[in-house]
């Protein structure tokens, strides 16, 4: 069993999808970050950063904050959504990491900026609204050729397409992406990713494209 502990974001979504994908047993915990409970000192016995995710596996007694980190601890666990073979295992990690240090930050930045404070910092806006539109070009320049960004279903979908989820909030139309569509609405319509979505508290539905 791994206790889970998550709120209705992007970074919590990627293990909830991971966590539905695998098939493992979960309890999930809702830490409302509306409310503070990131703040909570039993929460920060279990996440020294007061972020969400966080899980502790029963099994092992590991916790482990950092949603790259567990996605990689789950994979490994489970040896499943990403390959052994070097090229694709690599693959994975380097679009992981392209999530972790480049999308999930720029991307959180437009929420901020150009969804709920508009007008406040015109600069902000427009560099980070800037800055969403090329990553989403690299994406789409990587989906182009290949049906995943690894070529297979992996940890590194499941890291990206949650914050893609909330292209509305970017102010993106993902028919300016094809490829990005097409893998977005794939991806979308996985039973595990479904259940996932709606994980710790039922949601309006996945926003799909036009």
């Amino acid at each position: 069993m791994i206790d889970f502990y998550t709120w209705s974001t992007p970074n919590g979504r990627k293990v909830s999808i991971m966590l539905e994908e695998c098939g493992l047993p979960y309890a999930a915990h809702t830490v409302d970050i509306n409310k503070d409970e990131q703040f909570k000192p039993e929460f920060l016995k279990i996440s020294p950063n007061n972020r969400i995710p966080a899980i502790v596996d029963r099994e092992t007694g590991l916790a482990l904050f950092e949603s790259g980190a567990i996605l990689l601890y789950l994979a490994e666990k489970t040896g499943k959504f990403i390959s052994k073979e070097p090229t694709a295992h690599w693959q994975a990690m380097q679009w992981l990491m392209w999530q972790m240090g480049g999308a999930g930050p720029m991307l959180g930045q437009v929420h901020h900026f150009a969804k709920f404070n508009v007008g406040k910092a015109p600069y902000a806006e427009e560099r980070f609204t800037r800055e969403a539109r090329r990553l989403y070009g690299v994406l789409d320049r990587r989906l182009a050729e290949a049906a995943y960004v690894a070529g297979e279903y992996s940890i590194a979908d499941m890291s990206i397409w949650p914050w893609i989820s909330r292209f509305e909030w970017q102010g993106i139309d993902l028919n300016d992406y094809s490829h990005v569509k097409r893998w977005y609405v794939d991806i979308a319509n996985r039973p595990a990713v479904q259940r996932g979505y709606h994980i710790p508290v039922k949601q309006p539905a996945i926003p799909m494209p036009a």
